[in-house]
């Protein structure tokens, strides 16, 4: 079991890694918000970054499945149905990203076909604001998914409390920034990103885990 959670740390660590690097060093840096020349320009530009942000985000959803299993290998003695139902909402979430990689991919499509049309640059632009959505989307179930495991390691004894109250903190911060989004996008744009508690969550159990491993009885 000791060996399981250390594993789960390291994939943990390496999906927290890969989506940063997609999200903010690659999206970040060449999408241009409300500027589909500047974004179709970026991108081609730095096709090759861009291209490394597909990878990193494909390689984030494989170590997440990898997190998925080895998590509910660990916590299924605490509650077997409850780590289940958890899995299931992960590999949901996990879904969800695998399909929206079609609209990182579909810029580099459009702006092949004539790179200098305002139609395609539109168009890549609007492929990416999905992908964003596609985001927002997958947060309802990883939302749900950080919930239960918070609750698991919670009840488990082999990780800190507050460890546990930190996962269902961040899970709930990802169902309330997608429902807000969804429901109040002109109040959900003038709040603070509540994703941020998630990640400090995640990134609390993944160290835990990494450094501590785990005991279980």
């Amino acid at each position: 079991m000791n060996r399981w959670a250390r594993l789960a740390g390291v994939f943990y660590l390496i999906t927290i890694v890969a989506g940063v690097f997609a999200e903010v060093f690659v999206r970040g840096r060449l999408v241009v918000r409300d500027d589909a020349a500047a974004t179709a320009t970026n991108i081609l530009t730095h096709e090759a970054l861009y291209r490394s942000g597909l990878v990193a985000d494909l390689i984030m959803l494989l170590a997440y499945v990898a997190v998925t299993l080895l998590l509910y290998l660990l916590l299924k003695p605490v509650n077997e149905p409850l780590s289940l139902l958890a899995a299931f909402f992960s590999l949901i979430g996990i879904a969800v990203l695998a399909v929206n990689c079609l609209n990182h991919v579909a810029p580099l499509l459009l702006l092949a076909r004539d790179p200098s049309s305002t139609q395609s640059q539109s168009l890549a632009l609007l492929a990416l604001r999905l992908h964003a959505r596609g985001y927002s989307i997958s947060g309802v179930f990883f939302g749900t998914y950080c919930i239960l495991i918070g609750y698991l390691t919670f009840k488990s004894g082999f990780v800190p409390r507050t460890v546990g109250v930190l996962m269902a903190i961040g899970g709930a911060s990802y169902l309330a920034d997608s429902f807000l989004l969804f429901l109040l996008p002109a109040v959900s744009v003038r709040l603070p990103d509540f994703t941020m508690l998630g990640g400090i969550g995640e990134l609390a159990l993944t160290l835990w885990l990494i450094v501590k491993g785990a005991k279980v009885s």
